[in-house]
């Protein structure tokens, strides 16, 4: 899918390109092109001349193969942006391509993007940009909207972990947690977890690409001052993501201490069980040895006096340990 962008009134106007002709129609600020396919490309490199590489979107981590400039001026980014959804959350590699120098090529001033899927922090800048006016006003001014757009996404997750967070607590603390209960809230605990370890891994690669665009000297007074709100916001981030992981480790360690507060009640009837046992076990052991002179042997009622033997040494063991509480 290959969608262009333009501005008119101070709005962001988008309009879904099928054709080479569709394209030559219109002066974009920001070409998106999302799952393109080689015909799309093709366009791309016939109108504007611009090429997009092979590997735009590799899972390359170094900060070279990430973020560079071409000869011909090309500035190239590779960030990744969070899609926090609640089945499978994960990141989605964006590749950014911006010429801001090369005046022989129409792809100066427009911002190009390429990704495999729809990422939801470009859905909420194209909301913002078209209820507000003035809010864009160059190719520059939309990569860092969009990675301003992600911190605040990934702010916005983050306090929904807290919440979904604070109805497990809610589970945990109220003391009663059976061990249904503590599965449930275990794997509640580890998938917030990852969620958060996805978002620091976001905004540490947000935090990098921000960097990128400050150093290269590619942005005004203006929105270098912007971009260094960006950071000032990721590094709060860092911080509630921190705290975030000592919530959840808390939360582990009451869950499993329940755990093995219920398995230890269960031992401790097992103990208690084999404890009451042991008394008509000697008992009976006693009048199963075959010696000639067992005076009980003669009796008529011995068979019911052992029998009454056997279940008085086991009552009292159990009344015993019912009145010091070791039963509860």
């Amino acid at each position: 899918m290959l969608n262009i962008f333009t501005l008119a009134n101070g709005r962001l106007f988008q309009e879904e390109i099928e054709s080479l002709e569709e394209l030559s129609k219109f002066q974009p600020i920001w070409v998106d092109l999302e799952a393109p396919t080689l015909e799309e490309k093709r366009w791309i490199k016939q109108y504007y001349g611009l090429s997009i590489p092979e590997d735009a979107m590799a899972e390359d981590i170094e900060e070279s193969a990430r973020f560079y400039e071409e000869d011909n001026g090309e500035l190239h980014i590779r960030s990744d942006f969070l899609v926090a959804d609640e089945t499978e959350p994960h990141t989605v590699r964006v590749a950014f391509i911006l010429n801001l120098v090369n005046d022989n090529l129409k792809s100066k001033g427009v911002l190009f993007s390429i990704h495999d899927e729809d990422v939801p922090v470009f859905r909420l800048l194209r909301m913002r940009a078209r209820r507000a006016p003035g809010l864009l006003e160059d190719a520059k001014e939309v990569l860092l909207k969009l990675f301003d757009a992600d911190a605040e996404y990934s702010a916005d997750t983050l306090e929904g972990i807290y919440v979904e967070l604070e109805n497990v607590s809610g589970k945990v603390l109220h003391g009663d947690v059976t061990d249904a209960l503590a599965g449930v809230v275990l794997g509640a605990i580890a998938r917030h977890e990852d969620l958060n370890g996805r978002i620091r891994r976001n905004m540490m690669d947000t935090r990098r690409a921000v960097s990128f665009m400050m150093r290269s000297k590619m942005l005004n007074a203006e929105q270098f001052e912007e971009a260094r709100q960006i950071l000032r916001d990721i590094e709060s981030l860092d911080s509630h993501t921190a705290f975030l992981f000592d919530k959840i480790n808390f939360l582990m360690d009451a869950t499993v201490g329940f755990i093995n507060i219920n398995q230890n009640k269960i031992i401790k009837l097992f103990s208690v069980a084999s404890v009451a046992l042991l008394p008509p076990t000697l008992v009976a052991s006693s009048y199963g040895m075959n010696f000639d002179f067992m005076p009980e042997l003669k009796w008529a009622w011995g068979y019911p006096l052992a029998l009454a033997l056997m279940v008085a040494s086991a009552l009292v063991p159990m009344w015993y340990f019912r009145k010091r509480g070791w039963l509860k």
